[in-house]
């Protein structure tokens, strides 16, 4: 499930911030991951309150690449737009040096798809959701 979209996620400006940033819509969240499932369930996403779900989650997966092949993925996809100009490049760049690290901690593991086809991760993926679990809950990436 990917939580990029306002049914699962909104803009809000959080306390001590001045610009609004994107958060999951707990009730909706805590709803979703309250389903009783017979198989893997993957959550993807990346927002500022992802912290809290963290227990309910099996294991939580960073994927991560170097920082050229993450540029030239996004300048050349062609499915979002973001990621074209230099200011959102830039914006890449912060959050490489600056958002990362946090993930990075939250993580119990880590993806390096610099040289996976999307085939190769998603048996990764299968492999880590037959594991035991490293958090309590739903398994979710």
């Amino acid at each position: 499930m990917d939580t990029d979209m306002d049914e699962w996620s909104e803009y809000v400006v959080l306390p001590g911030e001045t610009e609004p940033g994107r958060v999951w819509r707990e009730d909706k969240v805590h709803g979703l991951l309250a389903v009783p499932r017979t198989r893997p369930f993957f959550l993807s996403g990346c927002v500022s309150n992802q912290g809290k779900f963290y227990p309910q989650f099996d294991h939580v997966v960073l994927f991560v690449a170097p920082t050229p092949v993450i540029l030239e993925r996004v300048r050349t996809r062609t499915n979002n737009p973001y990621g074209k100009t230099a200011a959102e490049q830039r914006e890449i760049l912060d959050y490489i040096a600056t958002v990362e690290p946090l993930l990075r901690r939250g993580a119990d593991v880590e993806i390096n798809t610099a040289d996976l086809s999307a085939r190769d991760v998603a048996d990764q993926l299968v492999t880590l959701a037959q594991r035991p679990s490293f958090h309590q809950g739903v398994t979710a990436s």
